[in-house]
């Protein structure tokens, strides 16, 4: 049994009732801004943020640069099926004495639940917690012990979180090493440790872009074999930066999203787009298309669509999808490439027949 695993040598008679597991009533170690991992209060139970979830990070993710944010739910879609953000990673959850003071709450009956999470989907009781990270007994899978909390060194107690977006993955649990020792200014020698590039995926999937809806002419209406002009102004329609930072461990990437196309799909066959692709190219100035100008109704867009059939009382879905390429840049220099995102929204579109009139 996996949990038996994870007990000490003197303890494993103990450990049915010791260990559960997450998430019903775990007490888990996180901070508040007002007190980063290093800078809580010696002691201070007030200095902790206690909570039951593995997937409580400590990145902050803030826009930087560039343009509007949008309001939609629904994050970037990656052109490449196979691309995911990291399921989880390891991060700094608590101090010394942060840790000590939770290991004295829990054995005062004092905290949120009986246990304190050591990995995502693992607690451990008072009794393993004292064991191991106080009088430091080694654990039966040869996990080194510790002295009193570690009282004195330079450094920070870290442990798995899970990223939100696949708390559901059976990856996101790759990330239980239990709660270990990482000394100050150096990240853990472990595949999963809060690289750059993590923290550059992590801001991909927090990247807010502004809603795709595109300029109409005709707008909202539209005349059976007759173009309709599709266009997205230069001074909407702007890169995004994200930023995102650990900053207990030092660590920070900047991603941008920069618009480079825009592709149409009318709703119905019985439509033709321009250019026949319906991929509309971004020009040099940022904009895409050409607003439509008077006396051009009957002239070919250089992006637009022509409906051949009228709508009938039900309008067609005009679908309207940006491609954004992503790059990213971060601490140390580092710097790369995600695979592009796609946002996606839809728009009514009415299309109606030639009015003839008889004299």
């Amino acid at each position: 049994m996996r949990a038996a695993e994870r007990a000490l040598p003197v303890l494993v008679t103990a450990l049915i009732s010791s260990v559960v597991v997450f998430p019903a009533s775990a007490y888990a170690f996180g901070t508040d801004e007002d007190h980063p991992p290093g800078k809580t209060p010696v002691g201070d139970a007030s200095g902790n943020t206690l909570t039951a979830e593995a997937t409580a990070t400590r990145i902050k993710v803030t826009q930087v640069g560039g343009g509007p944010s949008g309001t939609a739910a629904k994050a970037l879609a990656p052109v490449d099926p196979n691309w995911r953000p990291p399921a989880c990673w390891y991060e700094p959850v608590a101090t010394p004495e942060q840790l000590k003071n939770g290991v004295e709450l829990l054995e005062q009956g004092k905290g949120e639940s009986a246990t304190i999470l050591v990995t995502p989907s693992l607690g451990w009781g008072p009794g393993l917690m004292a064991d191991h990270y106080e009088k430091g007994l080694k654990q039966s899978d040869g996990y080194e012990g510790y002295k009193n909390f570690n009282l004195g060194k330079d450094g920070s107690f870290w442990r798995g979180i899970v990223n939100e977006s696949r708390k559901y993955d059976p990856e996101a649990y790759n990330c239980d090493k239990v709660l270990f020792w990482q000394d100050a200014g150096a990240l853990p020698d472990n595949a999963n440790a809060p690289t750059p590039d993590v923290l550059a995926s992590y801001a991909y999937g927090q990247i807010k872009v502004p809603d795709t809806e595109v300029e109409l002419k005709p707008a909202a209406k539209s005349t059976v074999n007759l173009p309709t002009w599709v266009w997205l102004d230069k001074a909407t329609f702007k890169e995004v930066q994200v930023r995102a930072e650990l900053e207990a461990a030092g660590v920070w990437a900047e991603t941008t999203a920069k618009p480079i196309a825009l592709h149409l799909e009318p709703g119905t066959e019985d439509a033709e787009t321009y250019p026949a692709s319906g991929d509309c190219r971004i020009n040099d100035d940022g904009s895409i298309g050409t607003p439509y100008a008077s006396g051009e109704a009957g002239k070919t867009p250089p992006c637009g669509i022509r409906y051949l059939r009228a709508s009938n009382g039900e309008p067609y879905q005009l679908k309207a999808s940006i491609t954004w390429q992503i790059s990213w840049e971060g601490s140390g220099g580092a710097q790369g490439k995600l695979p592009d995102g796609t946002f996606e929204t839809d728009q009514d579109m009415t299309v109606q027949e030639v009015q003839a009139v008889n004299r």
